[in-house]
């Protein structure tokens, strides 16, 4: 069984650098449901996205442990690449509900609820330093977060979901959302080794998420 692939990275930085890189199966409908969660597996992308009709946004998103109702970075990488490869799209429907799409012509953006997300475990310390030198967890979903500039609303973090089979996540769109939801405030997040997320509170209980996305190959799988 030969699957198409595209990666690409979500969330790089102004330089291009950093981001998180993502897996996508346009054509979602050549992997059997039984399938998918040993084909994330085997990609072993902190997520992987299968595309089940690109005119409604149907889509199931995977990590190499467990299925997602919804994640931040795959919404945001496949709006971005529905885009590129078939048309601009108004929502993404993974299993959570309508996720809200909208283009900007250097930023994709999402909007999607904090009740969706995951539960993390919101850690914040006093200082990036501080951040910086978190050791690694062995269990759990923690992030740890800290203000770089508390009155611009610029934010310091690094997240570990290890519970979902990955020890520390480049970028993470639902926890910004989660993040943002708790303080009901707008973020611009430097997150990992550096990538760069922002999110809004939209006013209604829902946040709006974007950062840039940039292809990195296509290739094809062999499904083992």
């Amino acid at each position: 069984m030969s699957i198409e692939v595209h990666e690409l990275v979500v969330f790089p930085g102004p330089d291009g650098s950093a981001g998180n890189p993502l897996g996508v199966v346009l054509h979602g409908g050549t992997v059997d449901a039984a399938d998918r969660q040993r084909v994330a597996a085997a990609l072993n992308y902190s997520e992987t996205v299968f595309v089940d009709d690109p005119a409604s946004g149907a889509i199931q998103i995977f990590t190499p442990a467990t299925e997602l109702p919804f994640a931040g970075h795959p919404t945001v990488g496949t709006a971005w690449l529905l885009a590129r490869e078939h048309a601009p799209i108004a929502a993404l429907r993974p299993p959570a509900g309508t996720v809200g799409v909208r283009y900007e012509p250097d930023v994709t953006w999402v909007t999607a609820r904090p009740e969706w997300t995951p539960v993390f475990d919101f850690r914040q310390l006093p200082s990036a330093a501080d951040v910086e030198s978190h050791p690694q967890p062995d269990r759990g979903h923690v992030y740890v977060w800290a203000w770089l500039d508390e009155k611009a609303g610029t934010v310091r973090s690094r997240s570990f979901p290890v519970d979902l089979g990955i020890n520390e996540d480049e970028a993470t769109g639902a926890a910004a959302i989660a993040l943002v939801g708790l303080l009901g405030r707008r973020l611009e997040i430097h997150q990992g080794v550096g990538s760069r997320l922002i999110a809004n509170p939209t006013g209604d209980g829902a946040v709006e998420l974007g950062g840039r996305v940039a292809a990195v190959r296509t290739f094809a799988f062999d499904g083992r």
